[in-house]
């Protein structure tokens, strides 16, 4: 278990320190590595820089930092927020124009994963039902985990439906300069069925959906207030956004932390 910790605190600094380089870099020089972004997706990338630099790096090294402490409600935001890095990095190594930080891009994706991997490896055959109280309202969290996963398909096939039925590219799509939305790609195919299936499995009391429900509304947090971020720069740069879907990600980013904190709270003390 020793070396456990200590793969998670030592692969966790190295990962901060690339974080540190590489968003550092992308907000001190926008102009060199985003010059061939559309000044929407110029924008986005600075807010994705300003998120992951001051919200999840931080969450990042904390919780690595308390997880080598043992603690297994630490170990379980560690996990939710390498999924925002790989979910974030994929991003960047797909849909950002090849610069000079590409090949950090990929070793962040790469150890993301891979630390990710390293912690399912590690946590399978737990006792996981045995580290939660029995009155914990997993009815509560299951459903909600469904309504958000429903929620952002709806919001996402919106544009999406109508302009297939058109044979016409989204607006969005037009104005970022890209073939595709990497969040919508991402979102329709894996995170949001991944979602949905946790929240099943939680109603269940399934040790998969009980393990997995910090990590994803870890994930939901950093998400939610990267997403409020991204526009609230957009406006900034005088990049059209709407305030009321701004004002809402705020508000799901206190919602998704409120549920997190409860969460973690049915844990038993003494795991």
């Amino acid at each position: 278990m020793q070396l456990q910790h200590k793969v998670i605190l030592v692969l966790s600094l190295v990962l901060g320190l690339l974080i540190i380089v590489v968003n550092g870099a992308g907000l001190l020089f926008p102009d060199v590595l985003y010059a061939r972004e559309t000044t929407n997706w110029y924008a986005q990338s600075v807010g994705q820089d300003i998120a992951d630099l001051f919200f999840a790096l931080p969450v990042l090294v904390i919780s690595s930092l308390l997880a080598y402490r043992q603690d297994k409600k630490a170990l379980l935001v560690w996990a939710g927020t390498l999924v925002y890095l790989i979910y974030t990095f994929l991003i960047y190594c797909f849909a950002i124009h090849f610069n000079q930080l590409f090949v950090l891009y990929c070793i962040i994706l790469g150890l993301s994963v891979y630390l990710f991997l390293w912690f399912i490896l590690t946590q399978y055959g737990e006792p996981v039902n045995s580290w939660f109280r029995k009155e914990i309202p997993v009815r509560l969290f299951g459903f909600f985990m469904i309504a958000i996963g429903i929620l952002f398909y709806t919001l996402w096939l919106m544009p999406v439906i109508p302009a297939i039925i058109s044979n016409t590219t989204p607006r969005e799509l037009t104005d970022a300069g890209l073939f595709t939305n990497p969040v919508h790609v991402l979102d329709l195919s894996v995170c949001l069925p991944g979602i949905i299936i946790t929240g099943i499995l939680l109603l269940k009391r399934h040790p998969v959906g009980l393990l997995m429900t910090p990590v994803v509304l870890t994930f939901f947090v950093i998400m939610d207030i990267s997403l409020a971020t991204l526009m609230v720069v957009m406006r900034s740069k005088g990049v059209a956004s709407n305030p009321v879907v701004m004002i809402f990600m705020f508000a799901l980013t206190i919602l998704s932390l409120a549920m997190l904190i409860i969460y973690l709270r049915s844990m038993k003390k003494e795991i």
